[in-house]
């Protein structure tokens, strides 16, 4: 019932329900005993403004039980509401009532009560606790318009005087106790900072703090605060943003303590931070500015899938600013990662013997960022549009703020430690893969470009000075990783071993390659390395079979492109794409994908597979023809399906694609036509991707002609008994003593029986030697029938069927041969199986 209405209700009405209300109202006033005073004392002055209306409606009836307003009053304060005689009865179990506010001091004694008895006996763990516990109260309090507590500026002075003593025996505490005790001593320090003039008024008088001061629950005017105390915070506008006044370092302060909590706006910090720097007076302050506003650059490209392209250009500019101080200043201040850490901004570090100031952070850590956010960009846009081209140009951005890091990190790293210095491996590594794939003329003109950028920096790296000699890009990428391979690290030193092969490799220097990859053992181990490694490996694998292919090696290019040609996860195994549809790919899947211009062209790699196939597997068939053995010694069954297929079809029409003209040449191969073969082959246009396109196809027409005299003799020669020198030399377009020379050793292998008459210049074919088709299905059948008896009898015997030897995974296996490099990066086949091989295959 409203109280609006309450003068129309009987006093019969009020007195049936009395008790009851009543009793809710005693409830109510135990819940909501912690309310502040101000409501308390509104209460009260309703009261007496109620309890005057009676008094003029009803002045003589004091001893009737509560009406009209009343009836909502409390009971105790109700008129007439108990008689002397009940009230005298209820004032033994009377309850004490206390204030919200004497809760919290009491809350407050509490803790630090349990502080000052758990640091007498060295327990930081428990004072850890009761500490943060304290600081919520305090919050509490702050919230509600209090001051500080002097029990609290009381305790924390005390604290840190505590901290002091123990800091000297602090070697005798565990590890728990002491990693509490650090972070108890660096919060103290926080709490006495922010609240430094009263605990400087506690230590000047110490009684005037020993009886707390009445507690003032009205809030101070707005910009005045209360006489003689101060909370230690600086006022700060929108998103950390200072006020006029307010000092460098405690609105730097503000800025870092926003970090990370939400509702934050990040280009409100980095615009507060960048007038910080403008601001700054001293080298340290611009540095330790420059440390904090770096990473919010970062952090505002968090969410999104790369870096705005504008805001990357501002991260490098700030990182080469503070490059910069640092530089002007090498002989003040360095940055380093371990160096300690600082329990106070304000003050500057303590100077070491060499009179430098060591600040913690991370330039190196920067500088990665800044490469992988320059990745990540080139991982989104689309490599066919003309922004990646444009994108691609901030490379050598990039790539000179690396070099840049890396002449900080060999001034901060003496020479004698470098290969402890994680430091400069984890910027010699970035370096190194921003040139392992590119050709000696490219890398010649970024390190120029780079060096003159850097050039009024007067310092030459020890590692490797720059020089304008044709030998600098030779000797540049044995320089820098020779300085990995002298780490303890083992995934710096694969790292560097597997580019400096690639660099090899793409570069023409096969055999030097070829060593290094065989003297690394790399591939026996390489599948306990993590993807990226083997991707690297992959990568390495496939640029060394191309290189042996531009050399005129057939034979180890097929061998060392087969396995990964013939997979069908090239494309996953070179870091180039997913086989998986793009919905089931994960983030670090997608992160592992290398960009656009790094890729090895798949094309380029099927054809250079396809066409050392050819050469080796058509002279193979025209020797084997119909034999029993012919499908036992074949070297590539991926061919001999195409082939097969080519073959099946009911009309061939013109080739269209790289794989059709291929097949085409195959077919016209093994007629002998190798001037058809070498039309076909040349005229694919991939191979205008390698440097010398025309080296190339000269290569390609004089293999055709040495391997289509092979095919021609094995293909033909049960149709003569004698064959012309010359003429061989005339049809092939081959000098007679090449002619010579290619048949000779096709008698020394015994692939033909044959002899060479050097009277007539000819070679003689022996007849008879060979066995003829009805001559092999005859021992192709006794064979199987042998097979069949024996099965019959192991199974009349009641003995089942044993596999003999070893059984092991080939699939896409290389041969171990001598010169030929075994693929274990697929199938992580190591040299206990590799041995396994070779004892079955004995």
């Amino acid at each position: 019932m409203s109280r609006f209405f309450a003068g129309g209700v009987s006093d019969s009405d009020y007195s049936s329900s009395e008790e009851e209300l009543l009793s809710s109202s005693e409830e109510e006033e135990e819940l909501n005993s912690s309310s502040e005073e101000g409501e308390e004392e509104a209460e009260e002055s309703d009261d007496s403004e109620f309890a005057n209306n009676d008094d003029d409606s009803d002045s003589d009836s004091d001893d009737g039980a509560a009406t009209g307003p009343a009836y909502f009053l409390k009971k105790s304060f109700a008129k007439g509401a108990a008689s002397d005689d009940e009230s005298s009865d209820e004032e033994d179990g009377k309850k004490i009532v206390k204030s919200a506010k004497d809760k919290l001091l009491d809350e407050i004694r509490s803790a630090i009560n349990t502080i000052d008895s758990s640091k007498t006996n060295n327990d930081w763990i428990v004072v850890l606790s009761e500490f943060d516990k304290l600081n919520r109260l305090l919050v509490r309090a702050q919230q509600q318009n209090l001051s500080t507590p002097n029990i609290y500026i009381k305790a924390i002075a005390q604290l840190d005087d505590s901290i002091q003593e123990t800091q000297q025996d602090k070697k005798k505490l565990n590890a728990s106790v002491s990693k509490a005790f650090n972070t108890v001593r660096q919060r103290v320090k926080k709490a006495v900072r922010d609240n430094s003039t009263l605990v400087e008024s506690f230590r000047e008088n110490p009684e005037a703090f020993e009886k707390e001061a009445p507690i003032s629950a009205t809030p101070s005017k707005a910009g005045t605060p209360a006489p003689g105390v101060s909370d230690g915070f600086t006022s700060v506008g929108k998103a950390g943003k200072s006020i006029e006044g307010a000092s460098f370092f405690k609105t730097l302060r503000s800025v870092a303590e926003s970090r990370g909590r939400k509702n934050v706006d990040v280009r409100e910090q980095i615009k507060t931070l960048e007038g910080l720097i403008e601001e700054a007076q001293t080298p340290y302050q611009s540095i330790i500015a420059y440390l904090m506003l770096i990473p919010y650059r970062f952090d505002g490209s968090s969410t999104l899938s790369y870096m705005a392209i504008e805001q990357w250009k501002l991260a490098a500019q700030d990182i080469n600013s503070l490059f910069k101080i640092l530089e002007a200043n090498k002989s003040q201040y360095r940055v380093l990662e371990n160096a300690e850490a600082l329990d106070d901004i304000e003050v500057e570090p303590t100077p070491n013997a060499q009179g430098i100031r060591e600040i913690l952070g991370s330039v190196v850590s920067f500088v990665e960022r800044l490469d992988d956010e320059f990745t990540r960009s080139l991982q989104v846009i689309d490599p066919h549009a003309t922004e990646y081209i444009d994108r691609l140009k901030d490379e050598q951005i990039i790539y000179s703020t690396i070099i840049r890091a890396q002449l900080y990190s060999e001034l901060v790293i003496p020479e004698k430690d470098i290969a402890n210095g994680d430091q400069i491996a984890r910027v010699i590594t970035r370096r190194i893969e921003h040139i392992y794939f590119k050709p000696s003329a490219l890398i010649q003109q970024s390190e120029r470009t780079a060096w003159e950028s850097l050039s009024s920096i007067g310092q030459k790296s020890y590692i490797l000075p720059f020089s304008e000699d044709e030998s600098y890009i030779d000797t540049l990428l044995d320089s820098l990783a020779s300085v990995l391979y002298k780490q303890t690290n083992a995934v710096y030193r694969k790292r560097a071993m597997l580019s400096h092969i690639y660099y090899y490799a793409f570069n023409n220097q096969y055999f030097k390659a070829r060593d290094m990859f065989l003297i690394s053992h790399l591939q026996s181990s390489i599948h306990t390395s993590d993807a990226s490694l083997q991707i690297l490996f992959n990568r390495a694998l496939v640029q060394l079979g191309l290189c042996a292919f531009r050399n005129g090696l057939i034979q180890e290019a097929h061998q060392t492109l087969q396995e990964i040609s013939t997979s069908s996860r090239h494309k996953e195994l070179l870091g180039q794409g997913a086989q998986r549809f793009n919905n089931q790919n994960s983030v670090a899947d997608k992160q592992r994908l290398l960009p656009f211009h790094t890729h090895i062209n798949l094309e380029l790699l099927e054809s250079v597979f396809l066409t050392s196939s050819l050469l080796i597997e058509i002279p193979q068939y025209a020797q084997l023809g119909s034999s029993i053995d012919a499908k036992k010694r074949l070297q590539s069954k991926s061919f001999r399906r195409a082939l097969e297929f080519h073959e099946r079809q009911t009309f061939q029409g013109p080739p269209e694609n790289t794989r059709d003209f291929i097949m085409h040449a195959a077919k016209a191969l093994q007629a002998g036509n190798w001037q058809k073969a070498s039309d076909l082959l040349n005229s694919i246009k991939i191979w205008n991707l390698f440097p010398e396109s025309d080296k190339i196809r000269s290569l390609i027409k004089e293999k055709l002609q040495e391997e289509g005299l092979r095919t021609y003799v094995f293909q033909f020669k049960s149709f003569y008994s004698k064959l012309s020198i010359a003429k061989l030399s005339k049809i092939f377009e081959l000098p007679e003593s090449k002619v010579s020379a290619i048949l000779s050793k096709m008698i020394f292998k015994e692939e033909i029986a044959a002899g060479l008459d050097q009277v007539s210049n000819s070679v003689v074919f022996t007849k008879g030697v060979e066995l003829t088709k009805l001559q092999e299905l005859a021992l192709n059948l006794a064979d199987r029938a042998t097979l069949l008896s024996e099965r019959n009898e192991r199974l009349a015997g009641g003995h089942s069927q044993q596999q003999q030897g070893f059984s092991y995974s080939v699939t896409g296996a290389l041969a171990s041969a001598p010169g030929s490099i075994s693929g274990g990066a697929l199938n992580g086949m190591d040299k206990r199986n590799n041995q396994r091989r070779k004892t079955t295959r004995a």
